[in-house]
């Protein structure tokens, strides 16, 4: 079946084990599959993966498909079909068949938000539909690009992606030791030999990367600022600010303003 340059295709399904696709030949698109639920596989030169939920698949162009349900599951999964003109040759891989498990819970859901997103826009077919799918499909390739650049423990992931989330408020390592997992002694440990930074280190760099955001490019006040990104001592933020930037914030805010 030949494609349309500018056509694009994308799905919700939920099959049983009677479901399966085979095209020796491939197409001549790429398709793009994330489990949610259940189990599936891939076949490909006699080798069968396995699909479990937080598995990503690529098959480009040409590569031969056969892809189904595994006997006695249901499979539970989103897919786009789409060309080459919808996303830079830089974000998509040289081999015919990637497979990625996304353990994060977090990234988990940042790409079915986005898979979402792509599904209502090529279903509304609304102004500017074609560059929203673009934008969405671009968001989960550039998850994939930095997944396979990056090799981080997930649990690190997690902890980086709820400080983010939380950046105002006091964090607690017990808490975040727990929602990933670990004990906090480890989860200090692994976090440290993970990114270079303490778990508080880390968070007091966010902290003022965003500050320093705040004060080059916006009227607030350097008081306000330290409020706004969480520190609750205007001296603590001085100090803070002078170690990640060498100045103190007044000085800096008269520098870039």
């Amino acid at each position: 079946m030949n494609m349309e340059a500018n056509t694009f295709l994308a799905g919700h399904f939920n099959e049983s084990d009677s479901y399966f696709t085979i095209r020796p030949e491939g197409r001549n698109d790429w398709l793009l599959c994330f489990t949610l639920g259940g189990e599936g596989y891939f076949k490909l030169g006699g080798n069968e993966r396995r699909c479990r939920a937080g598995d990503l698949t690529l098959l480009a162009p040409g590569t031969p498909q056969h892809y189904g349900t595994r006997k006695n599951h249901h499979w539970e999964f989103v897919w786009a079909h789409f060309p080459s003109i919808l996303a830079e040759t830089n974000l998509l891989p040289k081999e015919e068949q990637l497979f990625l498990t996304i353990e994060s819970e977090s990234l988990r859901e940042r790409i079915y938000q986005a898979f979402a997103r792509i599904l209502q826009d090529s279903r509304e077919r609304g102004e500017y539909w074609f560059e929203l799918i673009l934008s969405s499909l671009r968001e989960i390739l550039l998850i994939m690009a930095q997944k396979t650049s990056r090799k981080m423990d997930p649990r690190i992931e997690e902890v980086l992606h709820l400080l983010s989330q939380q950046m105002r408020e006091p964090v607690r390592i017990e808490e975040l030791a727990q929602r990933v997992g670990l004990s906090p002694s480890r989860l200090a440990h692994l976090f440290k030999a993970s990114t270079g930074y303490s778990i508080i280190d880390s968070l007091n760099r966010m902290r003022i990367q965003q500050a320093a955001l705040l004060l080059e490019h916006t009227q607030r006040s350097a008081s306000d600022v330290c409020y706004d990104v969480g520190f609750q001592n205007y001296n603590h933020f001085t100090n803070q600010f002078r170690k990640w930037h060498g100045t103190n914030p007044s000085t800096f805010m008269k520098e870039r303003r």
